[in-house]
């Protein structure tokens, strides 16, 4: 993740919550992946930059698209979650994906080396944006597309089921000015807005309804969406001891609302941006 929010990100109770719950996890969100796959429109051969990849998605999709003749290169801040993504590639055969340790406002990475790039749920935490959308620019092939997932609104069920509700209980700011915001581009045309400001061109944004399904307990969501939400920290640290319980039993109540069978079933509303180099 991007340079001044590194540390959270880093930080092991995420890499534990990673391991933990890795194929629950997949599932809540692979039905973003596919669509940012898909929307990507990679070709066999592609050299393909993945920013800050966390455990390996959408890379690891990416590689089985572009096969032995293309190639991914995996980046993240934090040198944890690359490995656990280069164990995931290389569980599944994938001969044709590396990972790099790298801040998006630096690259190392010669001029026009790839042929597109993808970030899935990290532009958001770039603390420069314009700087590392020009970055990128700089690295990719003239006409490479470069394609972004990002969250909508904070309006929606699973974080007014967790994170909402929390608060309530916790008062103060959700979360830290000035720090990594999640939603920061829920705002319609505020990431195809800095991608113009990076001169990328035709740049399109959209906002997509997608499944968002935990296989599973709702404590289990709770538990998960405390562990891996890492900007809201300070507010989740700021809870008193004798609220949790509550707090829990409120969440559960609210996530119940939403399963069906043996799945919670929220749905996600996520916005997608894309232009060339």
């Amino acid at each position: 993740m991007a340079a001044s929010h590194a540390a959270p990100w880093s930080s092991s109770y995420r890499l534990i919550a990673a391991e933990k719950w890795r194929a629950k996890s997949a599932v809540l969100g692979s039905a973003v992946t596919a669509a940012l796959v898909e929307y990507a429109l990679p070709r066999p051969g592609m050299q393909v930059l993945d920013l800050a990849c966390g455990t390996g998605e959408p890379g690891i999709s990416l590689a089985q698209r572009v096969g032995s003749d293309g190639h991914v290169t995996a980046t993240d801040l934090s040198s944890d979650l690359l490995d656990l993504a280069g164990q995931r590639a290389k569980g599944k055969g994938l001969a044709n994906f590396s990972t790099q340790q790298a801040d998006a406002h630096k690259l190392p990475f010669a001029d026009q080396s790839f042929d597109l790039a993808t970030c899935r749920f990290g532009v958001m935490f770039f603390a420069d944006v314009e700087r590392a959308m020009m970055e990128l620019r700089r690295v990719l092939q003239a006409g490479a597309r470069a394609c972004f997932a990002a969250w909508g609104p904070i309006e929606q069920p699973y974080w007014q089921t967790t994170m909402e509700i929390v608060h309530r209980h916790a008062g103060g700011t959700m979360l830290e000015p000035g720090g990594a915001d999640l939603f920061r581009f829920s705002k319609a045309g505020s990431l195809a807005e800095v991608l113009r400001a990076a001169r990328f061109q035709e740049v399109e944004e959209s906002v997509r309804k997608l499944p968002w399904t935990w296989p599973g307990e709702a404590e289990e969501v709770f538990e998960y969406a405390c562990a891996v939400s890492a900007p809201f920290r300070p507010m989740l640290e700021r809870v008193p001891a004798d609220a949790w319980p509550a707090i829990r039993a409120e969440a559960k109540a609210a996530i119940e609302r939403y399963r069906v069978g043996d799945e919670v079933r929220f749905g996600a509303e996520v916005v997608f941006a894309s232009g060339k180099a």
